[in-house]
Order: C-alpha cells, then structure tokens, then sequence
C-alpha cells in the first residue's frame, strides 16, 4: 500500500481492497459534465473521512464567475478547485491533483491534518496539492519563423534560455524570456 492510499481512502476502505482509482474525480478543464459534480465528490470524500461538508459548495463560485465579463473558458473550474481547496483545509484535507501531463483535472481528497503531501505518485504520474507548483512545466507555442507548434516538458527549475527553432528563428533570450514576437500558449 503506497501513502497515498493511506491518506486517500478511510482504514475501511483499505480494509475492502478499495482502490485509490475509484476515489478519483476526473473534469475536462472546460468543467463539470453537471452543476455540482466537483462539490458532490468532494463532499463524499469528507464524509467518508468523518467531517462535516457543510461548507463543500461551489455554487457561489460558480455564479460569481459567471457575473465576471472578463471569465475565459477553462476559468471556472480553476476557480472550483481554488475554493475547495481552502474549505478542505479548514477540514484536515487536501485537494490533490495528479501531474499527468493531460488537459484534464484529476483530483482526490487527502487526509493530511494540516500537513502539505509531497513526493506522492499515483500509477506512476506525480501527485501534489492543488495550488502547489508543479515538479514539470509544460511550454507551447507557434514559431514566429515557421509557425510550426513547440513543445516542451521541463523540470521546474529549467529554462528555455538561448532555444531556437529548428527553422533558425530565435524564441527566447540569455535569461528564459519569450523574444518579441513569441507568444506562449496559455
């Protein structure tokens, strides 16, 4: 049994042969198949753990963003998760998020007691809190030059400084920095 089934399902749940897959909530970025889904989830997770999820609602989130003229698509479930996270951890939880490199939130509750889980893998694919920074970041953009699309996968504390695209088209300087004319995909 790895930690993160331990913080993951109730001494019950372990006890049954649960699998961490089945307490894994998955949301395209865009957002919820259905108004209430993400809370649902959450909320059965922090009954299972035996707290109250009185205040595990996204509802006002949701309304609130929608009242927002500047909201983007892929806005509101950041916004969810961002709000839950903080409800969770006035209740000894934690949101966590698998790293796997998809366009998909993969989430869980924790049980943490206040303490930020790290090192954490799921099948694999890290597993950090929800908020905390990433072990990889994920670049892409058009080359100005060709416009061929660019992608990278690095390590956090690693930079693009100096690349080049193939066609020869300088993308960012000394330091990291996007050159003029290159713009990242969000």
């Amino acid at each position: 049994m790895t930690e993160l089934e331990e913080m993951v399902l109730t001494p019950d749940e372990r006890a049954r042969g649960v699998q961490a897959d089945s307490v894994l909530f998955v949301m395209d970025w865009t957002g919820e198949d259905h108004p209430g889904q993400l809370a649902e989830f959450v909320a059965g997770r922090v009954r299972a753990f035996g707290a109250d999820p009185a205040d595990v609602d996204t509802s006002a989130v949701r309304r609130a963003a929608e009242a927002d003229p500047a909201l983007r698509r892929g806005d509101v479930p950041v916004r969810q998760l961002d709000h839950l996270a903080g409800v969770l951890a006035d209740l000894g939880c934690t949101l966590v998020v698998l790293d796997s490199g998809t366009d998909t939130y993969e989430v869980m509750v924790a049980l943490t007691d206040g303490h930020e889980p790290a090192g954490l893998t799921h099948q694999g694919v890290p597993v950090r809190a929800w908020g905390s920074a990433p072990a990889q970041t994920l670049v892409s953009l058009d080359c100005p030059g060709c416009s061929q699309m660019l992608v990278w996968e690095l390590p956090a504390d690693q930079t693009l400084a100096g690349e080049h695209c193939d066609c020869g088209a300088a993308l960012f300087d000394a330091a990291g920095h996007p050159l003029p004319g290159v713009t990242l995909h969000d």
